[in-house]
């Protein structure tokens, strides 16, 4: 039985409970890196959650999608969602980068998106003025990257937060997410979560596995690292993966990503009260700047 999406107040709920659940991937990641190597904590992930989705697969008898070519939509898909923004991200922060500065470059996505929509529009010849990226959306281009290159050049150097490998990690993890988000808008056929997550997470499975013969840290067994990886499995894959599954598929690219500029500031506020990570007035002008001009951008491609 295909799940169905209740109508009302739990559907209008949707998009603040997932902007809470992704969020606390950061502070997920804060807590576990510390007792394993990133892309070994991942593939463990992937790992449990596909168990968990089998499970319930087998006992709602839900369907699997149908076509060679649909499945491997959704395991390109799962590579970019997961292995390359999950890898992107959980690298970053086990180098060194902040939870809420990982979360300010990610949240970078909306303007993405909402460029390359903008863009491939005015490509497809609906006119001059319809879909073309205006005066308004450059600006709110300039203001948002104004904003994060006010927070992450303070950061930058040898021992601080913000390295080559840190930064380009989670610029990887930007475009991997966004590179996704509009893959399965464009190419994903409607799906049952359940088994489209599954094939998500194989895919990453197996792009990730050959990498951790490049880790040779020991996995440390504690509370903190079996609490992190339970979070990350039953909330972030199970609840905010799937979330963001349904939310794809219910609306434009745009709109569902336009969610994830609201994350920067409530990691950041997570990452101040769990971690004392410091919210100093320039990452306040920066993270302001950064999501005025994300809503310009977003704003705009919505009116368009």
């Amino acid at each position: 039985m295909n799940p169905t999406m209740p109508e009302g107040a739990l559907v209008r709920a949707m998009p603040t409970v997932f902007v809470l659940i992704w969020s606390t991937g950061f502070i997920v990641a804060k807590f576990g890196l510390p007792y394993a190597p990133p892309l070994t904590f991942l593939a463990m992930r992937y790992a449990l959650s596909i168990a968990c989705f089998l499970i319930w697969i087998a006992l709602a008898r839900a369907a699997w999608p149908r076509g060679g070519r649909q499945w491997l939509h959704l395991a390109v898909t799962g590579v970019l969602m997961h292995a390359g923004y999950l890898g992107g991200v959980w690298v970053a922060v086990k180098h060194g980068m902040g939870s809420g500065l990982a979360a300010l470059i990610v949240g970078l996505q909306p303007v993405l998106t909402a460029l390359w929509v903008s863009g491939t529009h005015a490509a497809g010849g609906r006119g001059q003025a319809e879909g073309r990226v205006t005066p308004r959306q450059w600006a709110g281009l300039v203001l948002g990257l104004g904003g994060l290159l006010l927070v992450v050049a303070r950061k930058f150097g040898t021992g601080s937060e913000v390295t080559a490998l840190t930064l380009g990690s989670a610029v990887l993890a930007l475009f991997s997410i966004t590179a996704g988000t509009l893959y399965q808008k464009r190419f994903v056929q409607f799906a049952d979560v359940r088994t489209a997550n599954a094939i998500q997470l194989t895919a990453a499975l197996l792009v990730t596995l050959p990498l951790l013969l490049f880790e040779h840290e020991a996995v440390v067994w504690n509370r903190d690292f079996l609490g992190a990886m339970a979070w990350s499995v039953l909330v972030l894959t199970l609840g905010g993966s799937s979330l963001l599954y349904l939310l794809i598929q219910r609306g434009a690219a745009t709109a569902v990503t336009s969610l994830l500029y609201l994350v920067p500031p409530t990691t950041a506020m997570m990452a101040w009260a769990l971690f004392d990570e410091p919210i100093t007035t320039v990452t306040l002008a920066g993270t302001a700047l950064t999501a005025l001009g994300v809503s310009l951008v977003v704003r705009q491609a919505k009116a368009a």
